[in-house]
């Protein structure tokens, strides 16, 4: 039996995180190609540190000329992304910075699986969900977002202009009867200007937003607070520590309160099942949940490269279905096509809706009218309640 009372803790990362900063120009790629293309073929990584980006990986497009005008773009999509992070510090500015482009056209033996309609790779995929927020989504993972998404707002409105875009959340919370009751520990460290600022006068400034955001009677008097420990953090982004596409795969998902496949999402296009399986994971577990077919649910896929058919389905409900595991696992493809093209089609995902995702979760989203979250949708509860 599972553990009812405990503490757990997890981390969120702003958009101005170094590894956050190169997660939103490998989408911003990604987004460019799929506005040119709905079936562009990407798989970018990008490397940023002081005063310089680089960008690397695979594109194609069926117009050749196409694809040699979308290269000439990059380097204003990379100065684009970081102006909107806000970076304009001596060191990295979005005006200033050196970027090295090293995209090239897809590798013809990938290719040749994918365009079979196959996965372009092997792999597992994790989706998860549960019923501590509204979100479906476990609490410490989705406040820590929540936190730093507010910061940002206050941030880039000017309401406080002395924070800066580089900042880190961790939430830990106390659990009775396997729901979150109390906020044992909020750790908060964020970048500032120059100003000379004390840990006391950056807590002063972050914690109104906090408590905010923070369900009421979460913040008690025993709540341990360290804002900004070290002290000064004026330098941040990359200047201050080297970024790389994909490092944030827990912050990403669920903040390591279910497993993980191991394939970072961002850069890379949905016939990459890496990102458009665990989507399809996380939709079929929210849809699982919101049906009442559990409180908790995992779901596992995994696929062989330049095979359409997953080669597994595994459900666990971490003894709180109303129905046996082994029935859910086989409604689900009666309800949604697993293969790349099904979830591809079904969720609408050759749309440049990436970016997005980039900062602050690829899930616990709401979905948007574009299509932008389209795997946060709860639309499959009625066919999982006729097919079990």
């Amino acid at each position: 039996m599972s553990r009812k009372n405990y503490v757990f803790t997890s981390e969120s990362v702003s958009e101005g995180h170094p590894d956050k900063v190169c997660d939103r120009v490998s989408d911003a790629v990604l987004d460019a190609f799929l506005t040119e293309e709905a079936n562009a073929r990407v798989a970018c990584e990008t490397f940023a540190t002081t005063n310089c980006v680089v960008v690397g990986g695979e594109v194609g497009l069926s117009d050749k000329a196409a694809l040699t005008s979308m290269l000439e773009r990059v380097e204003t999509i990379v100065r684009d992304c970081v102006k909107d992070i806000g970076y304009e510090q001596d060191e990295f500015h979005w005006n200033t910075l050196k970027v090295t482009n090293l995209l090239h056209p897809q590798s013809a033996h990938i290719a040749q699986g994918v365009d079979k309609d196959g996965a372009g790779d092997q792999g597992i995929m994790f989706g998860y969900a549960c019923k501590e927020t509204p979100e479906l989504m476990p609490a410490p993972i989705q406040y820590s977002h929540a936190i730093l998404r507010r910061l940002a707002e206050v941030r880039k409105s000017g309401a406080e202009p002395t924070l800066r875009p580089d900042a880190k959340s961790q939430l830990s919370l106390r659990y009775e009867d396997g729901m979150p009751v109390e906020a044992t520990s909020i750790v908060l460290s964020t970048q500032h200007s120059d100003i000379a600022q004390s840990s006391d006068d950056i807590r002063a400034i972050v914690e109104p937003y906090i408590r905010d955001v923070l369900p009421s009677g979460w913040i008690t008097d025993k709540t341990v607070w360290h804002v900004n420990p070290t002290g000064s953090f004026v330098i941040g982004g990359p200047d201050g520590d080297a970024g790389l596409t994909g490092r944030k795969i827990i912050v990403d998902t669920y903040g390591g309160a279910a497993p993980h496949g191991g394939g970072a999402f961002s850069g890379k296009d949905p016939t990459k099942v890496d990102r458009s399986a665990a989507y399809a994971a996380r939709y079929l577990a929210k849809n699982i949940v919101a049906a009442g077919l559990a409180d908790r649910c995992t779901v596992q896929v995994s696929y062989a490269i330049g095979v359409a058919e997953p080669q597994s389905i595994y459900v666990d409900t971490h003894g709180t279905g109303t129905v046996p595991d082994s029935v859910i696992e086989l409604a689900i493809p009666k309800v949604l096509d697993l293969t790349p093209r099904g979830i591809r089609t079904h969720l609408g995902l050759n749309r440049p809706i990436y970016a997005r995702t980039s900062a602050y979760g690829h899930f616990g989203r709401a979905p948007e009218a574009d299509g932008g979250f389209s795997w946060e949708r709860d639309d499959l509860v009625a066919a999982l309640k006729a097919a079990v």
